[in-house]
């Protein structure tokens, strides 16, 4: 399947799914097309998440303009122009295996909205951070609000999201948005491609299995036995047998 957005590649069991519009905006076609690539991903282990020139400058108002204009003052209307966009990010977040989002270059509003769905988050050395909504005089809506203060807290995520500031690379990984900085976008998109090749060297179930746990929001002592039942469903005896002759 051809996009005009996206471009889907696979390397054995790793896909890699590069943002390929300009400047890695989002327009009405970016979403639609996020979950008919997610649909194609057949047998693959680990997605790769990544931009072309840079990784995303978020929304493309001049696209959307028009059709979330007609939609102000009607909530209704106006939940269904973002449906779309809710669930390409939610069918990002739900994938039952590892998404690692390689950032270079700018990652603004709902690129940054995007990789808060992800599992593993890395960027190169130039990258740059923000969340610039309250600038255009509304509330981030796509799932960054509510995902950004379990990976870096309330005390970053409101100061990114009231102050529409942005954060470098360094910045980035001292909060935890990003686990790793690279010196390079090429060594970035390297070391994201050995990062999922040692995903893919895991066990696919178990690695699902953590997930389901991760994404689940249930009390401590539940979310425990979420994890005891998966495995006593899932767990393989080869896998175990392989692991006590390590």
């Amino acid at each position: 399947m051809n996009f005009e957005t996206l471009r889907l590649t696979f390397a054995g069991e790793v896909a890699t799914l590069t943002i390929i519009s300009k400047k890695g905006s989002m327009g009405p076609q970016f979403w639609t097309e996020v979950p008919e690539a997610l649909a194609q991903l057949g047998a693959a282990r680990v997605l790769i998440v990544r931009g072309q020139e840079l990784f995303s400058a978020g929304l493309d108002i001049r696209s959307s303009a028009q059709s979330i204009g007609a939609a102000l003052g009607n909530v209704e209307l106006f939940r269904a122009q973002v449906a779309p966009m809710h669930v390409a990010f939610e069918s990002v977040a739900e994938l039952p295996i590892p998404v690692i989002a390689a950032v270079h270059g700018w990652c603004i509003g709902a690129g940054l909205e995007l990789i808060s769905a992800c599992d593993i988050r890395l960027c190169s050395q130039e990258a740059r951070f923000s969340l610039p909504e309250v600038r255009l005089g509304i509330a981030a809506d796509l799932g960054g609000l509510q995902r950004l203060p379990g990976i870096i807290g309330q005390g970053w995520t409101r100061q990114l999201a009231l102050t529409a500031e942005p954060i470098t690379a360094a910045t980035a990984e001292r909060i935890g948005l990003v686990t790793e900085v690279l010196p390079t976008p090429d060594e970035l998109f390297a070391r994201a491609d050995a990062l999922a090749q040692h995903l893919v060297s895991l066990p696919a179930k178990a690695l699902e299995g953590t997930k389901r746990v991760l994404n689940t929001e249930l009390p401590h002592i539940q979310s425990m036995m979420q994890a005891v039942d998966w495995n006593a469903e899932h767990m393989s005896a080869d896998v175990l047998t392989a692991a006590l002759k390590k």
